[in-house]
């Protein structure tokens, strides 16, 4: 059996595609195709993470459209729908220095130094969205945070992350907390 510590959210089923038992796939990945170069994938169906094998698949305007293993008319391949996708962590790449995947940034407190440089908690990354820019942190009030606001706070290492230590579990924003 698989934990779900132990694997990551890569994409998600949408809808059959055809009659033949393909889906619509939306990828998390980038580039998008990546999504389906992983050697093993799992979905959750029944509370339980079970494997899943694609056989065919190729893009398809902005996204990928596969061929479910097993799976061979549109009825079948309906009840994939909405079902996310997942990989083994230890498959993902190993980004260089000072990258992160989304993951990683899930669940780090979010500081930022007030005037006398002590270390305000404005609250926890909740989750992450891709914008036209840049990617944004959803930022939610945790127990011991300066309030009880959500905040979104752009994912700009350099201009507005200032520090992001993994480890200690927490990254430091030049943000302004009344914003």
């Amino acid at each position: 059996m698989v934990n779900d510590d132990k694997l990551v959210t890569v994409g998600c089923i949408g809808a059959a595609h055809g009659v033949k038992g393909w889906v619509k796939l939306n990828s998390f990945t980038q580039p998008v195709d990546n999504l389906l170069a992983y050697s093993t994938h799992y979905i959750k169906r029944g509370g339980k993470w079970q494997t899943i094998d694609f056989d065919k698949g190729h893009r398809q305007g902005k996204g990928l459209v596969a061929h479910i293993v097993g799976c061979d008319d549109r009825d079948m391949a309906a009840s994939y729908a909405r079902a996310d996708i997942a990989v083994a962590k230890e498959q993902l790449d190993v980004l260089e220095s000072g990258e992160f995947y989304w993951h990683q940034l899930e669940g780090l407190k979010v500081f930022v130094l007030a005037e006398d440089d002590s270390r305000q908690l404005l609250g926890v990354v909740d989750h992450l969205m891709a914008t036209g820019s840049n990617d944004v942190l959803v930022v939610k009030a945790c127990q011991g945070s300066i309030d009880k606001q959500e905040r979104l706070i752009p994912y700009r290492p350099e201009e507005v992350i200032r520090e992001i230590d993994l480890d200690k579990g927490f990254l430091i924003a030049d943000w302004d907390p009344e914003f």
